[in-house]
């Protein structure tokens, strides 16, 4: 276990709502996931703001995990520090990215979560729930989730109720 540092998280939240431009909004968030799961052990930090050799995607972070064996050794960290939900469009193309990859797992970090409801699969929730028959996991974490984390145990409990709701109510709640 190792202790989350509220004010340096609170610190990026303020970057993140101070930047000047939607790029300064975007590095602090970020900044944010980089800091938060560089804390985990046996997870690395790889690429951040790389695109494909075709320069038609960008992947915002790449995370190489070691130390979380429920989870795959590359995993994708797509950040949308945005004054409003993201939408389905947004997610199914973070979805597509994965897929293009041949992966089947990423981590979407958002300021407000994502459209619709959960309960009733609309927007958003119904493209993450529509990719679960091809087998491919996307998990949601939001800012105020990430704030009321005091340490990376806590981190990796958030993740695995997560990934065990999208199995068990698929949907990711």
């Amino acid at each position: 276990m190792v202790a989350i540092n509220q004010n340096m998280i609170q610190g990026f939240v303020d970057a993140g709502v101070n930047g000047a431009t939607t790029a300064d909004k975007g590095k602090a968030l970020e900044d944010l996931i980089c800091y938060l799961f560089d804390l985990v052990p046996g997870i690395a930090i790889t690429h951040r703001n790389e695109k494909n050799e075709f320069a038609t995607e960008e992947i915002d972070v790449a995370l190489f995990n070691e130390g979380l064996p429920f989870l795959p050794n590359i995993i994708l960290v797509e950040a949308k520090n945005w004054s409003n939900r993201v939408g389905s469009v947004e997610v199914a193309w973070f979805l597509t990215k994965l897929a293009n990859r041949g992966l089947d797992f990423g981590i979407l970090v958002t300021t407000l979560g994502i459209t619709g409801d959960a309960g009733d699969l609309t927007a958003a929730h119904q493209t993450v729930a529509m990719a679960l028959p091809q087998r491919r996991k996307l998990i949601v974490l939001t800012i105020d989730e990430i704030s009321a984390l005091a340490d990376t145990d806590e981190l990796v409990k958030l993740i695995k109720t997560k990934l065990c709701d999208l199995a068990v109510k698929g949907t990711i709640g």
